[in-house]
């Protein structure tokens, strides 16, 4: 089963009558070795991105409609066997039938990566991190001035990933018994263990899971997926913390390492041009030329910059809760989930695999750069009518880029000015189609190219064609439930598809004046 099917069927107990339009894009593997930047020597990962979107038609005759987005990467560490699934965005348009689908696509997305009967990648141990952040909107642009979105409330946000990752561990553990073993952290920077569970309430229903309060660097029973340097060494903070794009953990870590006791924060050492030895006016090079020579030896060798070797785990999180994401007025969480099953792995046959070798369905990591940086910068969905044409303009993209690029033939919505009888002019048809990447060439130095540390992948990058797309990449599915009915008090699910609460006015009673 792909991850296509697998998310398809996650969603057919849900509740109502309607059709679901899926679209998957999982990337390619490339070599990455910026998960850990601070390790010696360098531990070398290999990066796939993952886009979900989801569409919904409410009837047959209606137009499909965005309801649900999900952005997410895993890094493959075969040194230790070990993958990291990082969810980095979700959003909702709150334009689709109640309930929404939101959860019960994050449950399955989740559940086929933790369960090693279905995990595509040839590891023992899984590490899923989240950072939750109450916003209006992530992935969807303007979806917030819909009024049929109501986003979470920080501590409501955090009680709903709680109660997803719970749901998680529990079907695992009814479905793998003792293969699996399950172990869940999550920490609320500045509030201690009673405070976190007093401000969740109700938000995070009580399960049967086992939930620690703290970080998952202490524990000895599921492999890190980073390697001490060597045999009887400990490991330092840069081993410990994984750095993920748009993370609060990785831009705390920077300035660690930037860190030291006697000279307070220092920016990095920039590198300097070879020059034709003539000292600048005022300056001292040969202090300069000393102090980079000493910094070269010290990477070199290995040594641990600024206070990554002097902070610990624990004090790390303690510093935490005074970070600026963290004290911002909003209640903010981080979760994490590790997955061990070393004797559950099926196939072993996959560890002969080249960690770089495509796998069908894949597409490249370029194809998926220019739908998100489509759906992020050429579309809107504040309207019903602009997400509809955003809707269709998208996925038609994904095919056409599947079917060698042709044109779109739908053009943008005309916005009429009574008032001058102006309008805004249609847009060519034949410029619709999104243009293909151009990354500028790298610039010289010293005349030369710049020599690029990273060897180049020997298998070449996939290419998308309409079998890809009907067999891995756009599926569909009809959901024919018995409806829910609505509570008068509804908690929505991820940003809209919630019923507001009710709200009893009370009236106050006038004293009647008596006569004298």
């Amino acid at each position: 089963m792909n991850l296509r099917d697998a998310l398809l069927a996650g969603l057919t107990d849900l509740p109502g009558t309607r059709e679901f339009h899926l679209h998957v894009l999982v990337s390619s593997p490339r070599k990455h070795q910026n998960l850990y930047p601070f390790s010696s020597p360098r531990l070398r990962t290999y990066l796939q991105d993952i886009l979900i979107l989801l569409s919904e038609q409410q009837t047959p005759d209606s137009p499909p409609i965005f309801v649900s987005a999900v952005e997410a990467c895993v890094h493959n560490v075969p040194t230790t066997s070990c993958a990291i699934l990082y969810v980095s965005k979700v959003d909702s348009t709150g334009q689709g039938m109640w309930p929404s689908p939101t959860a019960a696509l994050l449950h399955a997305f989740l559940l086929y990566y933790a369960d090693p009967t279905t995990r595509p990648i040839a590891s023992d141990h899984l590490w899923i991190h989240l950072f939750a952040r109450a916003q209006n909107q992530y992935l969807f642009p303007n979806s917030s001035d819909f009024p049929g979105k109501r986003p979470l409330s920080d501590t409501k946000l955090c009680g709903w990933w709680k109660r997803v990752f719970s749901d998680v561990a529990a079907t695992i553990a009814s479905q793998a018994r003792d293969v699996c073993h399950t172990q869940l952290y999550y920490v609320l920077p500045g509030l201690s263990e009673f405070e976190a569970s007093q401000s969740l309430g109700a938000s995070a229903a009580p399960t049967s899971v086992q939930w620690t309060y703290g970080h998952p660097y202490a524990q000895t029973e599921i492999p890190l997926p980073c390697p001490p340097a060597g045999d009887g060494e400990h490991r330092h903070l840069g081993q410990f913390i994984p750095s993920f794009e748009d993370d609060p953990k990785s831009r705390f870590m920077d300035e660690l390492a930037y860190t030291t006791d006697a000279q307070g924060v220092k920016s990095p050492v920039r590198k300097r041009s070879r020059t034709d030895g003539l000292k600048p006016y005022g300056g001292d090079s040969d202090g300069d030329a000393e102090k980079d020579k000493e910094d070269g030896h010290r990477r070199k060798k290995g040594q641990i910059p600024g206070e990554l070797k002097t902070v610990t785990s624990h004090e790390f999180w303690e510093r935490m809760s005074f970070r600026q994401e963290c004290v911002a007025g909003a209640v903010t969480g981080f979760f994490v989930m590790g997955v061990s099953s070393p004797s559950a792995r099926p196939d072993n046959s996959r560890c002969d695999v080249s960690p770089l070798a495509p796998q069908p369905g894949q597409v490249s990591c370029q194809m998926n750069k220019r739908i998100m940086s489509s759906l992020l910068t050429g579309h809107e969905f504040s309207t019903v009518d602009r997400a509809v044409w955003s809707t269709k303009v998208l996925e038609e993209s994904i095919k056409g880029l599947c079917d060698g690029l042709k044109p779109i033939s739908h053009p943008v919505p005309t916005v009429h000015h009574h008032d001058s009888g102006r309008e805004t002019p249609e847009p060519d048809p034949s410029r619709s189609t999104l243009a293909p990447p151009q990354t500028p060439p790298p610039r010289l130095v010293g005349g030369k190219r710049p020599v690029i540390d990273v060897s180049p992948n020997p298998f070449p990058e996939p290419v998308a064609s309409l079998d890809t797309y009907h067999s891995h990449i756009y599926g569909s599915a009809t959901v024919s439930n018995t409806p829910l009915t609505r509570k008068t008090v509804d908690t929505p699910l991820a940003g809209g598809g919630g019923g507001l609460p009710a709200v009893t006015v009370l009236t106050a009673r006038k004293k009647k004046r008596t006569k004298a």
